[in-house]
């Protein structure tokens, strides 16, 4: 499941993580993103430490089977940086999970004051989106707003799509942590901790600045485009 982040992706992960036949990873390429970059987020020594940035290891732990049968994988599209290869793609079954720029940056910035284009990763969603159908899989790209609106149908059809049983249990989870949690939880989850289900989606969105209005515009062409794409149930 690709998506940029303060999206719906870690309630997401939930409802996979609930089912009978489901293993789950959490962000299989942040530390590896960090340790690259540089870049000053929260935890960012301590995620490196306890993760690694064993980029071979990775790529070749991407399409290991669990003894489950299932393995959901949490993606944030700004972590798969420009020189990580892309041959692994055409070994797995993908999803995207959009969400307008506009929720993505108000939420973005409860957590970072400041917020940039590349951080909402649009651009980069849209190029691995290409990368997939170049593979030549067609994968589904769910708009987490209709999503909340019906997540059960949403839910069946995803299901659907890769010739799995849905399952109830998918729809509801207990409260609080996981051990399947990236050690970013601690900083990023505080709702989703709180959570046991999908909530309904915001319609309402606070006051932007200009900076933060610029880099909605910057957005919305790969948002646009991917948005042509998404499944209507």
């Amino acid at each position: 499941m690709w998506s940029g982040p303060r999206n719906i992706s870690t309630a997401m992960m939930r409802a996979w993580e609930n089912r009978s036949d489901s293993s789950v990873w959490d962000e299989p390429f942040y530390a590896y993103y960090l340790a690259q970059t540089g870049f000053d987020h929260p935890m960012a020594n301590e995620i490196v430490e306890r993760y690694g940035d064993n980029l071979p290891e990775i790529l070749s732990n991407l399409g290991v089977v669990p003894k489950t049968g299932l393995h959901y994988q949490k993606h944030i599209s700004t972590h798969l940086l420009p020189h990580i290869p892309l041959d692994w793609i055409s070994g797995l079954q993908h999803m995207f999970l959009i969400r307008h720029p506009e929720h993505m940056i108000a939420s973005y910035a409860v957590k970072h004051h400041t917020v940039t284009a590349r951080d909402l990763g649009l651009a980069e969603l849209a190029r691995i989106y290409q990368a997939v159908v170049d593979s030549g899989y067609k994968p589904l790209v769910i708009d987490s707003a209709r999503f909340l609106t019906e997540p059960e149908t949403h839910l069946r059809a995803m299901c659907a799509a890769i010739n799995i049983e849905f399952e109830q249990s998918m729809l509801s989870w207990p409260a609080g942590p996981r051990d399947s949690d990236g050690l970013w939880h601690a900083h990023w989850y505080d709702s989703v901790k709180k959570s046991t289900g999908f909530g309904p989606p915001r319609t309402k969105v606070q006051s932007l600045n200009d900076k933060q209005k610029a880099v909605v515009e910057e957005c919305m062409p790969y948002y646009n485009t991917l948005s042509e794409h998404a499944l209507e149930v």
